[in-house]
């Protein structure tokens, strides 16, 4: 038997602000129960709901000295669909009302959360063979096992995996402040280790120090060697290339079902989404408050309002793409401008324009299961998560040609009658404004073309089973 530890900053059902917390919550589950047993931990947020809290059983407690501190860490466990769960808990730095507060307090914070989540297992009564970090918060790991956890044999021989979910938070602060905090040897803080360009940073570490590097998916490992993409840490990458890995996330297709889905207004599958799936549109333009029109082509957009997501993209073809034969439905928060822009135009079109600026988990399912096409224009995507949703739900993506979209999204060929969804390769207003409207004149002109792109589509496989087996692979490997 193998025993793996998920350490990670976030997990769903407890507490999530990203795609890092559906695939840390969900992974686990898929794995072959007889060959490795996968638990997971992270820290105790006050913001956790107090449903969950009060399944979560006391474990143990000790101190341990971080900086000039001592601390409590207390180790609490809950079980979920059968995932052992174990909780650090701290109320000095996980209270607050939401997981990540300001850069200084958060490298303490996740400091200290590496450091309690090594000294925790001699009392937990599980050594794991492997150690699966994930994201920079979780950075620390693989460095304190080189660092001051390499005196005591109960350490020894356990392996570090670090997965990148977005190379852009690397948790960058102060050198001489984190050496102070970390209490970590000073000998680390050079420029091939903790250090770069001034900072400490707590990935880098991690990146280092990890015995392997996997992100979510192939597309994005090659990208992030090269500067557009590497955020300063290319150089890193294609040094340790020969340990990096792409591993596409998965989406949890219990969850995520058309068929069973209890937030949509109807439910349908491949075989009856002709009929029912319109059912959902009605009951999303009733809602919203949109011109009630079955024929009329709805857009989607799900996702943090930010540069990364192409938005400034639509900012600029935007009068475009809401011509009067097309809907517009957004979801979601981020940078003001963005924000703003899609209330004026909800404001300006009120009939086909709507913007949801919050987010809802309810409302994000009617709008996959609603919408005719999906938008996605990123500047990079590691994986993304919203191309799957919408395919699984009969949704057709429209996509920039990067990351994981690349990697998920097959792109239309009308002379061979393949393909998924509709994507662009230049990062480029006008020519995601043709993608769009290419993909309308076949929805509106080729509809028998446009149903054979949803039944490929809802075709595809990618739950997590396919990218459990490559973890598996990973692990033994190891």
């Amino acid at each position: 038997m193998k025993n793996i530890l998920f350490v990670a900053s976030e997990s769903v059902p407890f507490v999530k602000t990203g795609g890092l917390a559906d695939v840390v919550g969900s992974l686990p589950k898929y794995f072959n129960k007889k060959e490795f047993d996968v638990r997971v931990m992270i820290p105790k947020y006050a913001c956790i709901p107090y449903e969950w809290k009060q399944k979560m059983t006391y474990k143990t407690h000790f101190y341990l000295d971080l900086a000039w501190r001592r601390q409590y860490v207390g180790v609490l466990e809950a079980e979920y669909e059968g995932i052992k769960f174990y909780f650090i808990d701290n109320e000095f730095y996980f209270s607050g009302p939401k997981p990540y507060g300001y850069i200084h307090e958060d490298i303490e914070k996740f400091a200290f959360f590496c450091k309690a989540a090594l000294s925790a297992l001699p009392s937990i009564g599980f050594r794991p063979d492997i150690i699966h970090c994930h994201d920079w918060q979780t950075g620390l790991i693989p460095v304190y096992l080189h660092d001051m956890f390499m005196a005591n044999p109960f350490y020894h021989g356990i392996k570090t995996i670090m997965t990148i979910h977005n190379l852009k938070f690397q948790g960058k602060w102060n050198l001489k402040k984190t050496m102070d905090i970390t209490g970590i040897n000073p000998s680390f803080f050079t420029s091939d280790k903790l250090e770069a360009y001034g900072d400490a940073n707590f990935l880098k570490g991690g990146l280092v120090y990890a015995d392997m590097i996997t992100t979510v998916s192939n597309s994005y490992a090659e990208e992030i060697k090269m500067p557009f993409y590497g955020e300063g840490l290319d150089g890193l990458m294609r040094a340790r290339s020969n340990s990096l890995v792409g591993i596409l996330n998965g989406l949890d297709y219990n969850e995520y079902n058309p068929e069973t889905d209890p937030y949509i207004f109807k439910n349908y599958n491949a075989k009856t989404y002709r009929k029912e799936k319109v059912k959902n549109k009605r009951g999303l333009q009733r809602e919203l408050g949109l011109r009630e029109d079955d024929k009329i082509f709805m857009i989607g957009i799900v996702s943090r309002l930010t540069d990364q997501k192409g938005l400034d993209l639509v900012d600029y073809v935007i009068e475009e793409i809401c011509a009067p034969d097309t809907q517009l439905v957004v979801l979601g928060t981020g940078d003001e401008k963005y924000e703003h822009l899609f209330r004026h135009f909800e404001w300006k079109y009120r009939d086909r324009v709507s913007a949801s600026i919050y987010y809802s988990n309810h409302r994000s399912h009617k709008i996959y299961a609603a919408c005719d096409a999906f938008l996605m224009p990123s500047l990079f995507e590691p994986c993304g998560l919203s191309q799957l949703m919408s395919l699984r739900y009969g949704t057709v993506p429209i996509v920039r040609e990067t990351g994981g979209l690349k990697d998920t999204v097959q792109p239309y060929n009308e002379f061979e009658s393949t393909g998924t969804g509709f994507s662009f390769a230049n990062y480029n207003a006008h020519e995601m404004l043709n993608t769009v409207r290419y993909a309308k004149d076949v929805y509106y002109n080729r509809r028998r073309e446009w149903n054979k792109l949803i039944d490929r589509g809802m075709a595809m496989d990618f739950s997590w089973n396919n990218s459990a087996r490559k973890y598996e692979d990973l692990y033994r490997r190891l």
